[in-house]
């Protein structure tokens, strides 16, 4: 991929100065009309050779831009925190809203490339971490990125001569360090791994840009008429309100009646005498558990739903009572506000999940996604299809860096769900939890009930299965929630 960087590309001063002055024009408008239409972010991938102007191209692009509505970010070695989460955690957070412009250095491409070149991975767990990549991107990309791929590149020996050049002019020789010559002296093979890297990532919705940072002028040229290309199309796009074509495979259909919830035997026994019992019990079991020094290097990430008044409130407390108030956090979930709804979907997810020693308990989550969306028809039917993939990714990325995921479908029969809504409206302390909301979801019973044994059967994994809690017994269904906690968190820590 690397053959076009290495024709010597020069750009004069005299063309220079005459396309500059029109470039600049044209990048400003592109970004005012980017920032009043609002309907997608740019993110601009910087990679590439050290000493191969990424750094100059970017300030050039801050400078020929306003600086206000771009947002540069440049990663270094994850810190500690950003350790204890998923390796994508720290770029999720890092992403632009919609309307502006986000620029990423020492990106997710990063750390796999060192990684691989410096032979502490495998080539097998490289592309392993290409493929994930991959998936990232294209999501992106569906939830209406638009993502710029630049790879600025060098010869050995022009790299050699930069390096040189940079050490030996008094106001840039702290640029070079010896980091970038052990760098240099591995030219082969990370132009070797690079060139897997980009061939593995370089996708048709998201090609990369192969810069030649030979000649200054010449690659702020390129990556400054590419962003403004890639800019002006799709806002063309947006005005002219073309959308990309998006189709999904049929679900099969039902046949009869049948299925998960409806099989569920819901009146499960358990008096009140035995349930505080048991609740005492496995309290103090989990109470334990969470103050294990094996539980410091994990994490816990609790997805409760359910229909409403199924009880998920109940069974949170319950846990909850056990746990020191500085080690959870309950995170309720409603309609995204204006700041979620200018970010990817799973975006308000990813910069909610707990360090190590932690929990996170989610009232309603992500799969919200596959089920008011997807009845309510709030995204299409290509949008929450997609998402069954996308949850069971980003649960492996949980897993992967150490996280114990639980989900827990608290299910009652309609009948039930009756009596609660009423016993609710009757009694004033109990008022506000019932909304005519409530009553309108109700009415919908039977899509919510499709909706949810899609997602059951689409998204209970190994690592992360579904737990089906009968909850027409508020007792039985809390220490089922209790025992299943305390289960899995044990079977994890040995």
């Amino acid at each position: 991929m690397f053959e076009s960087a290495e024709l010597g590309h020069v750009t004069t001063k005299a063309e220079y100065e005459v396309l500059v002055p029109q470039l600049r024009t044209a990048l400003l408008d592109a970004q005012f009309d980017l920032q009043q239409l609002k309907e997608f972010a740019v993110v601009l991938l910087v990679n590439g050779v050290d000493g191969a102007g990424k750094g100059e191209t970017v300030n050039l692009l801050n400078e020929w831009m306003d600086p206000r509505h771009i947002v540069s970010h440049a990663f270094e070695a994850p810190t500690e925190e950003e350790r204890e989460r998923p390796f994508m955690w720290r770029f999720w957070r890092a992403l632009p809203p919609k309307g502006k412009i986000g620029i990423l250095f020492g990106n997710w491409y990063t750390e796999p490339l060192r990684n691989r070149v410096f032979k502490r991975t495998k080539k097998a767990e490289l592309d392993q971490r290409l493929d994930e990549i991959n998936r990232f991107e294209t999501m992106l990309v569906r939830e209406g990125v638009l993502l710029i791929k630049l790879w600025f590149h060098l010869t050995r020996e022009a790299q050699k001569q930069r390096l040189k050049s940079l050490e030996k002019n008094p106001e840039t020789r702290w640029r070079v360090t010896e980091r970038d010559w052990l760098f240099f002296e591995n030219y082969d093979r990370f132009h070797s791994v690079a060139e897997r890297m980009l061939r593995h990532t370089s996708t048709g919705h998201a090609p990369w840009i192969i810069v030649d940072g030979g000649d200054q002028r010449y690659r702020s040229l390129l990556a400054a008429r590419t962003l403004l290309e890639a800019m002006q199309r799709r806002l063309k796009a947006a005005e002219q309100k073309w959308l990309p074509r998006a189709t999904a495979a049929p679900l099969p259909p039902a046949i009869d009646t049948r299925n998960l919830l409806n099989s569920l035997q819901l009146d499960r026994p358990l008096g009140k005498a035995d349930y505080q019992a048991a609740l005492a019990g496995l309290q103090g079991r989990l109470a334990l558990l969470t103050r294990l020094p094996e539980f410091a290097s994990r994490s816990v990430v609790l997805v409760f739903e359910g229909v409403d008044a199924a009880g998920k409130g109940g069974a949170i407390r319950r846990l909850t009572a056990a746990l020191d108030a500085r080690q959870y956090r309950v995170v309720p979930v409603a309609a995204p506000s204006e700041e979620e709804s200018a970010q990817p979907y799973l975006w308000r997810f990813w910069r909610q999940l707990p360090r190590q020693g932690k929990l996170v308990i989610f009232d309603r989550s992500w799969y919200g996604r596959v089920l008011v969306e997807r009845v309510e028809g709030y995204c299409s039917e290509a949008d929450w299809m997609r998402a069954f993939g996308e949850i069971n990714d980003f649960e492996d990325q949980l897993i992967e860096a150490g996280a114990i995921v639980l989900k827990f479908w608290l299910s009652i029969s309609k009948e039930e769900q009756l009596r609660r809504f009423r016993e609710r409206e009757a009694e004033p302390h109990k008022r506000y939890k019932i909304t005519p909301e409530d009553w309108r979801n109700r009415e919908r019973w039977d899509d919510y009930e499709r909706a949810v044994c899609d997602m059951i059967d689409r998204s209970s994994t190994e690592n992360a299965p579904w737990t089906l809690v009968e909850a027409n017994n508020k007792y039985y269904a809390r220490i089922k929630v209790l025992e299943t906690v305390c289960d899995r968190i044990e079977a994890a820590l040995k």
